[in-house]
């Protein structure tokens, strides 16, 4: 009797079934094009979806309100840190895009800079395109509130990297100085007034001690804590005043420093990041001066009282790892102390004295801890 022999059908694999889903990505593009287009100005040329995004910056009358005379571009990256996980695990996407664009245009505007425009980056496990799209929204809203434009970015599947939902982001901004405009730590002087400027909660920064304080404290993220409400708003529940977004100071301090066409009246600034105080606004002091800070000058978020408390950690550490409350810093001439405090609240922001520049050799010394 004959035989045949059987042919086997060998599968032919597909880069979806690896784990990567290219229309899925082609569903994003299309998805986030109108809400990019939200944060384009006049400088913004170029076609949507292009290889590179492109932002014009010489000097066209018709379409500027002015020309820069001597610029400096000032750049910087910067992510969110473990802040993603708490996102990741209650599938709360639209906030942390807000987070990444903040730490970086405030990061970029303490040299005196205005940002112009955002790059993102998104590493996932999976590309869902309804998730997806939040995160870059939050990052368009972000570059909305700093007034500047998101001209384009990536996201990169890979199931390899990341376990299943988590996912990363980072950011890079790109800003604008006239050279004779830039901040300069050497210009800070005895007697100069440090004001601060509050922060909206935790911010980005000390959220790996957080998460050990509620695993620690066997603390619930969905539970409404009292001691975590304000007065008149809605209850939030743990994880929701986690996740605030950090607040982006771009246009309030822009728009400040604008308003001293002349007199540098502005001495030095601090985004108030890792390392708190004392970690930061040593960064704007000249080798001959110290930044001593009253800490009773203000009041501090509740969360920091909720996590100390609950985390039983010494104040010093707190003010180590946390901004307390005081997300930026500006330093100014005496004279000038109370009208940018003025300008200031004027914009909507919360900003009081804080210390004052003393001799020293350029630490912060923290008064009342």
């Amino acid at each position: 009797m004959a035989t045949k022999t059987a042919k086997r059908e060998k599968k032919s694999l597909t880069y979806a079934e690896a784990g990567v889903d290219i229309e899925a990505g082609d569903e994003v593009v299309d998805r986030i094009k109108p809400i990019l287009r939200r944060t384009y100005g006049p400088r913004v040329i170029g076609k949507h979806g292009a290889f590179a995004g492109m932002f014009r910056l010489d000097y066209n009358e018709k379409l500027f309100k002015r020309n820069f005379k001597d610029p400096v571009l000032v750049a910087c990256t910067d992510g969110v840190g473990t802040k993603v996980k708490i996102a990741a695990d209650f599938k709360i996407f639209d906030t942390v895009g807000i987070d990444c664009v903040a730490m970086n245009v405030n990061d970029l505007i303490v040299q005196g800079a205005e940002p112009l425009f955002f790059l993102d980056y998104l590493g996932l496990s999976k590309l869902d395109p309804a998730d997806t799209t939040a995160m870059i929204a939050g990052v368009a809203k972000g570059c909305e509130i700093a007034g500047c434009a998101l001209i384009g970015g990536e996201c990169a599947e890979m199931p390899d990297i990341y376990s299943p939902g988590d996912f990363d982001i980072a950011g890079f901004a790109v800003g604008v100085v006239e050279l004779d405009r830039a901040m300069d730590p050497l210009r800070v002087k005895k007697g100069d007034v440090v004001i601060g400027i509050a922060s909206s909660g935790v911010h980005s920064n000390g959220y790996t001690l957080v998460r050990k304080v509620i695993e620690h404290a066997k603390l619930d993220y969905k539970k409404v804590y009292p001691e975590l409400q304000a007065k008149g708003q809605p209850e939030r529940r743990l994880v929701d005043v986690l996740l605030e977004p950090t607040k982006i100071y771009a246009k309030p301090i822009v728009k400040m420093l604008a308003a001293y066409k002349t007199k540098k009246v502005v001495s030095g600034m601090a985004h108030i990041t890792g390392g708190g105080l004392p970690g930061n606004v040593c960064r704007a002091l000249p080798n001959d001066c110290d930044a001593s800070i009253d800490v009773t000058s203000w009041t501090p978020h509740a969360i920091f009282k909720f996590l100390q408390k609950h985390g039983n950690v010494d104040a010093q550490e707190m003010f180590r790892v946390f901004n307390m409350g005081i997300g930026y810093v500006v330093i100014v001439r005496p004279t000038f102390a109370d009208s940018v405090i003025e300008k200031l609240t004027k914009s909507g922001e919360r900003a009081f004295r804080i210390g004052e520049i003393v001799k020293g050799t350029g630490e912060v010394k923290l008064v009342g801890v």
